[in-house]
């Protein structure tokens, strides 16, 4: 008989996590605004917020730690990140940052300037905010099989290659950049295929201009070209990876998803010009070239982690977790952005709770009732995190209003989905109950979604 599948790791270490009432939980979500964000962790019983930063570090990772050169400049552990960096991307520049919106904010501050219009596959909350902070803007060309999460499209994350090409037709002055987000976080964790990344190159080069990754999920992003697009099913994910990166003249990275450390994140780029006109910003908002944001430790356990995490045994245990989760789901009939994604399911909350209108937040309501079911904390993906259109500051209102159940790498098992799954299903038997949201009663110009407060429609 064939044997099931079993991580690919064992657990050398665990922390101990507490169970809670719902009269705790009822209490701490209302001191908290009914916000998810401003929850203790100690009040949580299986975090899903996100999977950035909340992996578990593998035993090699952890014994870099203990080798970190912490010299300010030209430190050992800078050069062992620079190798990996080179090795595994092929980029020959790179400048560390303390994290994934940190890189961001220091390769915008040369890239983009007041007026610019970026198109890419929906820019995700930092891309999107450090565009606009810029009085630039963000402008979607995602594929439109994105808005139906019920349909099995295999790469959802995809851009629309016509609307790509007519945004350049319009407006190609006033783009300074292409970019590619992968995975596309917010279509739901779904992957961009390589025809795709070919297309956008090919319509850079038309145009002449530069192609930057948004590169927080691309070990993810590498192994679904590997396991879904024709053509590739026998290469190795670091083949695919290279490939990938060949297309791309700079790259963003939060490294504290694919790369599996707590803090870090870099900017990499092919161009000279480009990584010296970074460099001074670097100086500015992060810290010397060689080490940014970071510590030489975390730089020792970020190169480690870029090696181990595009690997197939660990992607494979990893997407098979998030996949498992989804296969729950499809037995209590609960709808999500389908197929899964990589790092999280997406759950359709405006299918979920159908009874609660858009102006009352149907993502967050599901988000805060599955906290108080089970002690299970998720994340909204929907009109609060959307934001308001920095011009008519009236909200902006997503084709898609998701809770995002993000899934922290070698962290869980899947007993813990099992709790997560079954808590979804008795707030789902219970959905026609929950006929009222939320309002939001303080928030902040840009990204307000870290810290809104909210308060229950009565």
């Amino acid at each position: 008989m064939n044997l099931p599948f079993a991580e690919s790791f064992k657990i050398k270490m665990v922390e101990p996590i507490r169970r809670s009432t719902r009269e705790e939980r009822e209490k701490w979500m209302k001191d908290a605004n009914y916000n998810l964000f401003k929850l203790n962790s100690d009040y949580v019983f299986i975090d899903l917020l996100t999977d950035s930063g909340t992996g578990a570090m593998s035993d090699k990772q952890w014994s870099e730690m203990m080798l970190g050169d912490e010299s300010y400049a030209g430190a050992r552990s800078y050069h062992n990140m620079k190798n990996a960096i080179k090795n595994i991307l092929d980029f020959d520049y790179f400048l560390p940052t303390h994290q994934g919106r940190a890189a961001e904010n220091v390769l915008f501050s040369v890239l983009v300037k007041e007026g610019d219009i970026i198109p890419g596959n929906s820019h995700f909350d930092t891309t999107k905010g450090h565009i606009e902070f810029r009085k630039a803007i963000a402008l979607d060309v995602t594929v439109d099989e994105a808005k139906d999460t019920q349909s099995e499209a295999p790469f959802k994350g995809n851009h629309d290659l016509k609307k790509l090409e007519n945004a350049m037709a319009e407006h190609a002055d006033k783009v300074p950049f292409l970019l590619v987000t992968v995975t596309n976080n917010t279509a739901g964790g779904q992957p961009v295929s390589m025809e795709c990344i070919k297309g956008v190159r090919a319509i850079a080069d038309k145009y002449n201009k530069p192609v930057v990754f948004d590169s927080a999920r691309f070990a993810e992003n590498a192994y679904f070209i590997k396991t879904r697009e024709k053509g590739y099913e026998n290469k190795t994910v670091k083949e695919i990876v290279k490939e990938m990166f060949s297309h791309a003249d700079a790259m963003t990275m939060s490294s504290k998803k694919d790369a599996i450390v707590n803090m870090g994140g870099f900017v990499a780029t092919k161009h000279k010009d480009i990584f010296e006109k970074a460099s001074v910003y670097n100086i500015m908002f992060e810290g010397y070239i060689t080490y940014g944001g970071m510590s030489g430790r975390d730089m020792n356990a970020l190169a480690v982690g870029l090696d181990e995490g595009t690997e197939f045994d660990f992607l494979e245990t990893r997407i098979k977790q998030v996949e498992y989760l989804g296969k729950k789901l499809d037995e209590y009939g609960i709808p999500y952005q389908r197929p899964s994604g990589g790092h999280a399911i997406f759950v359709d909350a405006k299918k979920v709770l159908d009874k609660i209108p858009r102006e009352e937040f149907p993502a967050q309501t599901l988000g805060v009732e599955l906290y108080l079911e089970a002690g299970v904390r998720g994340v909204e993906i929907g009109a609060i995190l959307a934001d308001r259109d920095p011009v008519t500051r009236e909200n902006r209102f997503p084709d898609l209003e998701l809770l995002r159940l993000a899934i922290p790498r070698r962290t869980y098992t899947n007993n813990h989905m099992d709790v997560v799954a079954a808590a979804l299903k008795n707030v789902y038997d219970r959905r026609d109950t929950i006929t009222k949201g939320f309002k939001i009663v303080k928030e902040q110009p840009i990204m307000r979604h870290f810290t809104v407060d909210l308060e229950r429609i009565k």
